[in-house]
């Protein structure tokens, strides 16, 4: 299955490491020189810690409740982790299926696909052992894929680096949205109970609620003000069709450009809140936005990623750490309680009160209780 030991495989290097390096942690806690309690001060714990390589990004992290799994996307392929053994269950490369090794994003459909968005690669599905890639050519809007998300009907949206994908599971053809989106580089998506759909994208947000359309922008008060004082970031395609990468420093600082959002989260009480570039937090209460930076307590003001779990409280994936909100009380998790880094990419939920964080060089296991 391996051509070189650099690949992300099974028999390889990289996931002997996934296991041994958690072993070595798990020893060092019961000599007591790196233990849960000794990682984070606090409720909160950093219990396992999942070494990738260092020139590796975990940039998406899915729960499959059916097989009891955590799927995480790295730049150097995916692999779904058994929940109860943490043992690998399947690695994929492009050896096994996929169009390209880069994961930004993982889904799963209505029917039971497995979905990997590339960069630069197309949308790769799978179930049973059988792979299926889409391509612009075949109605995908592009090669660069950046989130999944279903809708009521148990279709699947795809946001992509030039539009919105509408997938129909059923008959396989694809509806592309660029025009009716305030940019069309999506990022973020998220469908609420009465099936409205939200976009995060480099120029806004925008919602889709099966007939109409509307938009947000910083104007519209959709990020905090710069509370750092942070410089303009000129890294975007914003208003061309130029790819770039997603750095987001200036000059070795963190960068600002609030209409720029990463994450969208559809919360339990039906609000919405948008991880911004350098704005922080900013939630939607189906009037106005408000938003909620370090000012407040939030670890960074660049947010990658948001989840809520089952107690209603918020965590946030920033570029310096991850921060747990109440809506009160503020905690932050950073390197020196166990963080592999502190720009955090990628966050999810497993039903065992842990919460997974997908940085650089890997993913953390972190205790809630």
């Amino acid at each position: 299955m391996c051509s070189t030991m650099h690949e992300f495989c099974a028999e390889g290097v990289r996931l002997m490491s996934w296991k041994l390096r958690r072993k070595a942690v798990l020893i060092a806690a019961a000599l007591g020189l790196v233990s849960g309690s000794a990682l984070a001060q606090g409720t909160e714990k950093v219990m396992d810690r999942f070494e990738t390589g260092n020139g590796t990004y975990v940039r998406s992290l899915l729960h499959d409740k059916a097989g009891n799994s955590l799927w995480v996307g790295t730049s150097v392929g995916a692999m779904e982790i058994d929940l109860k053994t943490t043992a690998p269950r399947k690695t994929f490369t492009r050896n096994d299926g996929l169009a390209n090794e880069y994961v930004f994003a993982l889904g799963l459909d209505s029917q039971g696909y497995n979905w990997f968005g590339t960069n630069a690669g197309g949308a790769s599905r799978y179930k049973d052992g059988k792979w299926k890639t889409y391509f612009p050519m075949h109605g995908l809007a592009d090669y660069w894929i950046y989130s999944f998300a279903n809708d009521k009907n148990g279709n699947l949206w795809i946001g992509t680096w030039a539009g919105a994908n509408l997938f129909n599971v059923k008959t396989g053809k694809f509806t592309t949205y660029v025009k009716e989106l305030i940019n069309e580089w999506v990022y973020g998506l998220g469908v609420g109970k009465d099936g409205r759909v939200w976009f995060g994208t480099e120029g806004g947000v925008s919602m889709f609620d099966g007939k109409r359309w509307k938009s947000w922008t910083h104007k519209d008060g959709l990020g905090a003000e710069n509370p750092e004082g942070l410089p303009q970031s000129p890294n975007t395609g914003l208003g061309t069709r130029s790819r770039h990468d997603l750095v987001t420093d200036v000059q070795g600082m963190g960068s600002y450009n609030p209409n720029y959002v990463f994450s969208i989260l559809v919360a339990r009480d039906g609000s919405i809140w948008a991880g911004t570039w350098g704005g922080g937090v900013s939630r939607w209460d189906g009037k106005n936005w408000s938003s909620l930076s370090s000012k407040n307590g939030l670890a960074g003001n660049i947010v990658y990623s948001i989840v809520q779990d089952d107690n209603g409280v918020f965590w946030f994936g920033t570029d310096k750490g991850v921060s747990r909100f109440d809506g009160k009380n503020w905690r932050t998790i950073g390197a020196k309680d166990g963080l592999l880094d502190e720009h955090v990419y990628a966050l999810a939920l497993t039903p065992d009160a842990n919460v997974w964080a997908g940085t650089k060089r890997g993913v953390v296991r972190i205790a809630t209780k």
